[in-house]
């Protein structure tokens, strides 16, 4: 299935994630190259939720551009198959070598937004992400190791700690408190 299908088939949360799907939609049809930073208004990326087998627990790193614990995800770069970028990503990030994918669909769209920053020596202007983000999980005795280009930290956060760990507002307020209702719905679900 195609990236627009997926996301045209996903069933929106709440009313961010809807008015987010139709953003996102009406973007694609707009701007070309939206899967690579070549589209420096916005482009996509794919994040993940990484949780232990006993769903107690977050795999967040401590993201040096933002200063903060954060999800784990990248960048496109090109890539349509995000599920794929979403579980590279978590490996290049944290170390693990084995990742489960929970849901091959989606589990949360969001519209991201980033300041302007400093990459690799080059000043990145302020723009969007099209955020496609996907349930995983991890063994939790998994040796981490940080990306130390990306991040000075990885860790397992509680979920209950998920949001004073970070300080991003927006996104511990809108996205990582829903991600965890959204678990813990999926939970009682038989996840």
């Amino acid at each position: 299935m195609e990236l627009r299908e997926k996301i045209e088939k996903y069933v929106p949360y709440n009313e961010q994630e809807e008015k987010d799907k139709n953003t996102i939609l009406k973007y694609m049809d707009t701007f070309e190259d939206t899967l690579t930073r070549n589209n420096e208004f916005g482009h996509f990326t794919a994040s993940a939720w990484v949780v232990n087998k006993e769903r107690t627990k977050v795999l967040m790193i401590y993201h040096n551009i933002y200063k903060s614990w954060a999800w784990t995800g990248g960048h496109a770069d090109g890539e349509s198959d995000l599920l794929s970028v979403a579980v590279r990503e978590v490996k290049e990030e944290t170390g693990v070598e084995n990742v489960k994918v929970l849901d091959d669909d989606i589990f949360s769209l969001e519209i991201v937004c980033v300041n302007g920053h400093i990459k690799r020596g080059k000043y990145v202007s302020s723009h969007v992400h099209l955020n496609v983000t996907y349930l995983l999980e991890v063994d939790e005795n998994e040796t981490l190791r940080i990306k130390e280009d990306e991040n000075s930290g990885v860790k397992w956060v509680p979920i209950g700690e998920v949001e004073v760990a970070s300080n991003e507002r927006w996104v511990k307020e809108k996205v990582y408190r829903k991600l965890n209702e959204k678990l813990r719905k999926r939970i009682k679900e038989g996840l």
